[in-house]
């Protein structure tokens, strides 16, 4: 991280910050002393009840990923945007219909950055299912990282939803950022670890495939967030990151998280009667994440 950075004279949005990643970088923001506009879904307004900012330091905005001005309101004087897409509470469920819903989301907002002038760089957050749905998956050498894209014809023939909505929304804002010459910085990241994970979660369709493929990848909260701050305090950073700290690849893992999401053991995780013994070689690779974040402060 360049030594010189100061967070006082930044002023960033993050949107949407109804979500928990987008609530908990909202908090870490804030601590690290940056000026903070949150910018919510008119059902998020509750969370921020309980945050205690300075005034001048956290501006709460009602934001529509689908009302340009409402996010142009929201951008206004912030030199840095933390994205992230939460389905609307009309459409919560990942479904053949929500690439287009996430891809217009996500077209908007790259637009509404290109248009304001103090914007320096983006943080894009997608997914680790816009990277590891391909038809050639299993011979892929060396190891699968961010170079590598899911095939949109893939997902949409097996119904990988999330993927396919994460590579499309992915790939619409890096191509319009390039366009309109905005830096942006993405972050893959992998199934997110949070209390409310439920075997619904639509990153899990494929969950067996993934974890026979070695690349069924897990974030916890506290390292995403500060992901996303490094990436955006680095002036190096570039291009896109796989992130995740854990990998479900024993047998005892796999039955660990087939608990934590159900009561009972899912058929979509996979179960063996060599239960804690069996070993699935690590076929994805976050280095260039690691790399970048061996000198940040958290």
């Amino acid at each position: 991280m360049a030594p010189s950075f100061d967070v006082t004279s930044h002023t960033v949005c993050v949107m949407d910050a109804s979500g928990q990643l987008g609530f908990s970088l909202v908090q870490r923001l804030l601590q690290r002393g940056y000026t903070v506009h949150a910018s919510i879904q008119k059902y998020g307004e509750d969370l921020f009840n309980g945050v205690s900012a300075d005034s001048d330091k956290l501006k709460i905005f009602r934001s529509d990923p689908f009302d340009y001005h409402s996010i142009i309101d929201a951008l206004r004087g912030c030199s840095g945007l933390f994205y992230s897409f939460e389905p609307p509470l009309d459409q919560p469920n990942y479904d053949e219909y929500m690439a287009d819903v996430e891809v217009r989301a996500a077209h908007n907002v790259l637009e509404a950055c290109a248009q304001t002038e103090t914007i320096d760089k983006v943080v894009f957050t997608s997914s680790a299912t816009a990277v590891v749905w391909r038809e050639d998956r299993k011979t892929i050498e060396p190891d699968m990282d961010e170079i590598h894209w899911s095939d949109v014809n893939f997902c949409r023939k097996f119904k990988l939803w999330h993927g396919m909505s994460k590579t499309l929304a992915e790939k619409t804002a890096f191509a319009l950022a390039m366009d309109r010459g905005v830096n942006m910085v993405s972050i893959n990241a992998g199934l997110l670890m949070t209390h409310d994970l439920s075997i619904k979660h639509p990153y899990l369709r494929g969950a067996a495939e993934m974890y026979e493929d070695g690349v069924f990848v897990t974030v916890d909260l506290g390292f995403l967030v500060d992901t996303h701050i490094c990436v955006y305090e680095d002036v190096s950073s570039y291009g896109r990151y796989l992130c995740f700290n854990h990998i479900i690849n024993t047998q005892d893992d796999a039955v660990q998280l087939a608990h934590k999401l159900t009561t009972t053991a899912s058929s979509s995780i996979p179960q063996s009667d060599d239960y804690g013994k069996r070993f699935i070689e690590q076929k994805i690779s976050n280095k260039k994440l690691n790399k970048l974040m061996v000198d940040f402060e958290a």
